[in-house]
């Protein structure tokens, strides 16, 4: 008999397309699933009869009690080489293994430079102006070239981001808790004295910081605060490293010139959350790592993971 296994959130109905799912044909049956399943209880009542789920980024959490619920679940196949949302304990106890795929830091420094560039210029307002009739020119540009770019990081996406600032003849400052001069030098930045001076002196800010104890709320009401009413922030990362409602509330004030969002303290967005209407907001369905080269490195990785666990050699084992 078959394996079955469940591909979850293919809201593009792309996972079969984008890779070549055929060497699997005869021990595996794969079963996307192109809508979103909100609560724990909807998830267990869909994969109960499924022995492998291949689940994408951190949108679905596997906790010790989902486990329990899943007693045919042998294999779990995260994108990505960082899940913070599966209990890796739990796994093992229930004889779960977990493996992941690789990702690449590419999309999402070019959805940052989409996402700023939109604010910057006003597109989104321009365009749905020109294509419905309505005024010819409404807004002014902000300019890149000499203004200053604030980084919240400088790891691999955030050192690659830094490189097309000084593109633009952009001063790029950034600034984290670990990083160094020397390494700020090496990428040819400088280093911001502290959080508040980049915050204080930035025309731009974008974050590019993982997710954790240190980082989460690492802005809130003071640190927007210190914005420049005409300064843009962007957030690529994660959701709760900046206060969500601080960030309304400097939306919705004029306290900013505006903020492009690509993540969100619950995905999928819920219909009236006050996101989806918030002024001065360029917001996306966090798309950061979603464009055709990851999607195949996901799924065709993810075809390798299998075949390797059908063979007793799993690879790319988490965490």
């Amino acid at each position: 008999m078959r394996l079955r296994c469940a591909v979850l959130d293919d809201f593009q109905n792309a996972a079969t397309t984008s890779a070549d799912w055929s060497p699997l044909a005869d021990d595996v049956e794969v079963v996307p699933f192109t809508t979103h399943f909100p609560d724990e209880d909807a998830l267990a009542a869909v994969l109960a009869d499924f022995d492998i789920v291949v689940t994408l980024r951190e949108r679905v959490a596997f906790p010790a009690s989902l486990m329990a619920r899943l007693p045919r679940l042998r294999l779990l196949i995260a994108s990505g080489m960082r899940n913070s949302v599966i209990d890796y304990a739990a796994a093992e106890a229930h004889g779960v293994t977990v493996c992941g795929t690789a990702s690449s830091s590419t999309p999402p420094v070019e959805l940052t430079w989409a996402l700023l560039l939109g604010l910057a210029r006003g597109l989104v307002q321009e365009s749905d102006a020109l294509r419905s009739g309505g005024p010819w020119q409404s807004t002014v540009g902000a300019d890149l070239h000499g203004r200053r770019l604030g980084l919240l990081g400088l790891g691999k996406i955030g050192s690659r981001v830094a490189h097309v600032g000084l593109a633009f003849g952009m001063h790029v400052s950034a600034w984290s808790q670990n990083l160094t001069k020397e390494y700020a030098d090496e990428v040819g930045v400088r280093l911001a004295a502290s959080k508040e001076e980049l915050l204080a002196e930035s025309d731009f800010v974008s974050v590019h910081l993982a997710l954790s104890d240190r980082t989460r709320g690492l802005l809130g009401a003071p640190e927007l605060a210190l914005l420049k009413p005409t300064a843009y922030l962007i957030n690529t990362s994660r959701a709760a490293i900046v206060d969500q409602d601080a960030l309304l509330a400097a939306l919705h004030e004029g306290r900013i010139a505006g903020a492009g969002v690509d993540v969100f303290d619950v995905e999928p967005l819920p219909v009236g959350h006050p996101m989806r209407t918030a002024p001065r907001l360029l917001a996306t369905p966090h798309l950061g790592y979603v464009s055709q080269d990851n999607y195949a490195t996901y799924y065709g990785q993810a075809v390798e993971d299998i075949q390797a666990y059908l063979a007793g050699k799993p690879v790319r084992r988490l965490p």
